[in-house]
């Protein structure tokens, strides 16, 4: 089954899929997190309900991930004692500290910043992975991919009103924080993903970062109120589509090159503005020709960081 599962996800049409499918279910969260603050009342300055509900979407999903992955294994999933420490960095870096630094900073700079800031996570991640974790080679062609792959994420956020280039610590800094802190976890979870199941990883570092992350914003004194049927089931969508995005990314880092699948991120921003025209009605920046030209660029770095002669990644013995 293993070797199965190796061979259906290192292809290239596979790896591509699936990554585009994680990618667009992340793209829809942007809008739809947006949908059910508003339908909640959660205003962009209470900090402190935005973490308690981000914790309550995580928790959710933990719980999710976890029984999809007891399904497929037909048995409970469950860290093992060697595990857990596993887990608990994986929890702080992909859940806790992405989290609790993004929603801080998206509160202080503006939304199009924020975007440009979390598109430099691929960049991090290869560096992570080519120099600390010594996983691949750093190659020009990789850096070259990902600048293009970047320069579609400009493009697509810059609006007629501009850019400036204004920066605060507990702004754009934290946002940034927040993207280290991501692409640290994707380069980690590949790491062990070696010799662990990474839906199980993914789904129990969700549960105790959420948790975490919702015990920390009640605290601070975030409360939610208005609960009804549909903002309910936002909130299942919401932790669903986290536990299969993030499980399928995960299982396409075990047995992919890091640079292979994190430039498709690049893809999260172009879906997000894309699908925040179509549910919140925010056209200016997801049609015409800026976007087609976004979206060019974007494909143009994935398919150069993509090139078979471009992908050198080290066997499993040189992984540290």
């Amino acid at each position: 089954m293993e070797n199965t599962r190796s061979d259906l996800l290192t292809k290239p049409w596979a790896a591509c899929g699936l990554a585009m499918i994680c990618c667009l279910l992340w793209g829809s969260a942007f809008p739809l997190v947006k949908t059910g603050f508003g339908w909640l009342n959660i205003s962009s300055a209470d900090i402190a309900a935005e973490i308690l509900y981000a914790g309550l979407r995580f928790t959710l999903a933990g719980v999710f991930a976890i029984a999809i992955a007891s399904a497929i294994e037909r048995r409970f999933v469950y860290p093992k004692k060697n595990a857990v420490h596993k887990v608990m960095i994986l929890s702080l870096f992909q859940t806790i500290l992405q989290y609790f630094f993004f929603y801080i900073g998206l509160s202080n700079t503006a939304g199009v910043k924020a975007s440009i800031i979390e598109g430099t996570n691929v960049f991090v991640a290869l560096v992570v992975s080519c120099l600390i974790f010594r996983m691949e080679k750093f190659t020009a062609a990789k850096v070259i991919g990902c600048v293009i792959g970047f320069a579609g994420v400009v493009i697509i956020n810059i609006s007629s009103s501009g850019f400036d280039m204004n920066m605060s610590l507990k702004g754009e800094g934290f946002v940034l924080i927040s993207t280290v802190a991501y692409a640290f976890s994707s380069v980690y979870m590949k790491h062990v993903s070696v010799d662990e199941n990474p839906m199980m990883l993914s789904g129990w570092q969700f549960l105790f970062g959420g948790a975490v992350m919702a015990v920390g914003g009640y605290a601070a004194g975030g409360r939610i109120h208005g609960f009804d049927t549909k903002s309910v089931l936002l909130l299942i969508y919401l932790a669903a589509l986290s536990a299969i995005a993030y499980s399928l990314w995960a299982m396409l880092l075990k047995y992919n090159p890091v640079s292979k699948i994190t430039v498709y991120g690049f893809m999260n921003p172009v879906f997000g503005v894309i699908l925040s025209a179509l549910i919140l009605g925010e056209t200016e920046q997801a049609f015409g020709i800026k976007s087609l030209i976004a979206l060019m660029l974007v494909c143009i770095g994935i398919f150069i960081v993509n090139r078979k002669d471009q992908i050198s990644c080290q066997s499993d013995k040189n992984v540290v």
